[in-house]
């Protein structure tokens, strides 16, 4: 049998004993002696040990990389863990006995902020913990919901690149409609929404310290700002007026290129016939609704002024508009939405007309 047998190949399925059924075919016709046999064992099993050690140490530094992210993901929740163990602590009920220090620790304000993105984020143990705070009376809460339209955000999402958690192998759209369905009852309870769509971050940031910044003495805050109403309306306006009416500077070529901050487009608008009653109406009528804003609570109010390219007549009427407020005593900020776009590619156009 060993003269007649030089080769012979087994095909069979993983796991199905094939080395085994090889060895008794060895060993039946008697190709190779015992000696022989065991020294290929022994090659076979040295060589896979050698095998087995190189993908291991090929393996460790993605086994470590992963341990290392399984560790800070820990740490992120044990650390979130923390900070809503402390805020408990800070605003359960206190007890009669308390001692000053902590009462005062009690009452300082605070601010919690929750992305529903956040790994492991719970809805319903958010809402169980969240919703005894909103009605308790010994407490000030103001709940405060981001929002943003579906283009808006569907376009950070794709920007960032980032997948949307409620999206799973979905498009982005679906998982932000998801989004919206869970988190419709707590939109519902906010006091204050502000619809992040068109805002920048400053813009945000200066709404926010608007609304949430505590002086010493509570004072309404007051931002004005002009826009182009083509462009759209801004989303954090309180007030609304539109100073379209009044002479328009775009139409005079000497004009065009300047803006409601220049001198001579101020004086060409203050020649409208229109313009003297109008704007003292306006300082009146802002001036005595101040004080009943502060009465009924509010923190914060934004006043826009609109007018077809946000250029000249909107700009000129909204920085007169903030002088009168600051010269009442108010405190008061200012913004020309579109004129700094504006300004921006005027400067870039120039600067392309010099390399051309």
């Amino acid at each position: 049998m060993k003269d007649r047998i030089r080769n012979f190949c087994i095909i069979a399925h993983i796991d199905h004993g094939k080395s085994t059924l090889a060895d008794r075919l060895i060993q039946a016709c008697g190709a190779i002696d015992e000696r022989e046999q065991r020294n290929q064992i022994n090659t076979y099993i040295d060589a896979s040990k050698a095998m087995l050690a190189n993908m291991a140490e090929e393996a460790k530094p993605v086994l470590e990389t992963q341990l290392q992210a399984l560790r800070d993901q820990k740490a992120g929740i044990d650390a979130a863990i923390a900070v809503w163990e402390r805020t408990l602590a800070l605003v359960r009920p206190m007890d009669a006995a308390a001692g000053e220090a902590n009462i005062m620790s009690a009452n300082r304000p605070l601010a919690l902020c929750v992305d529903v993105r956040t790994r492991q984020f719970d809805l319903e143990h958010f809402e169980h913990d969240i919703a005894p705070l909103l009605d308790r009376a010994d407490l000030d809460v103001t709940l405060l919901f981001l929002d943003g339209d579906d283009e808006a955000l569907r376009r950070r999402f794709t920007e960032t690149r980032r997948p949307h958690p409620l999206a799973a192998d979905r498009p982005v759209i679906d998982g932000i409609r998801r989004e919206r369905e869970r988190l419709d009852w707590l939109k519902r309870r906010a006091d204050l929404t502000v619809d992040t769509s068109a805002l920048a971050i400053t813009d945000l940031r200066r709404l926010l310290a608007g609304h949430f910044t505590h002086p010493r003495e509570s004072k309404l805050s007051i931002f004005v700002m002009s826009f182009s109403y083509p462009r759209g309306l801004p989303a954090d306006a309180d007030l609304v007026f539109d100073v379209r009416f009044l002479a328009n500077p775009h139409y005079l070529d000497n004009l065009r290129p300047l803006s409601g901050l220049d001198l001579a487009v101020g004086r060409h608008i203050e020649a409208d016939s229109a313009f003297a009653a109008f704007f003292a109406s306006l300082k009146d009528m802002l001036i005595s609704l101040l004080p009943a804003y502060e009465r009924e609570g509010k923190s914060y109010l934004t006043i826009a002024v609109g007018c077809t390219g946000g250029r000249h007549r909107s700009v000129f009427v909204a920085e007169r508009t903030a002088e009168a407020l600051k010269e009442s005593g108010r405190q008061v900020g200012v913004r020309h939405r579109d004129l700094e776009q504006d300004l921006k590619s005027d400067a870039e156009r120039k600067e392309a007309a010099k390399n051309v």
